[in-house]
């Protein structure tokens, strides 16, 4: 049997902080969505 496991991303705050201070300098506003991976157990495949 294949169970999936599932868990969410968070992006840090100071990351954030650092790529919207670098999108001010192109005059662009970032849109940052949080993600997630789903990994195969017993298996090294993963799905970002």
């Amino acid at each position: 049997m294949v169970n999936i496991t599932k868990k969410e991303l968070e992006i840090d705050n100071e990351l954030k902080k650092k790529i919207e201070f670098i999108c001010s300098f192109c005059n662009t506003t970032p849109n940052i969505i949080n993600g997630s991976i789903r990994k195969i157990d017993k298996t090294n495949l993963n799905y970002i």
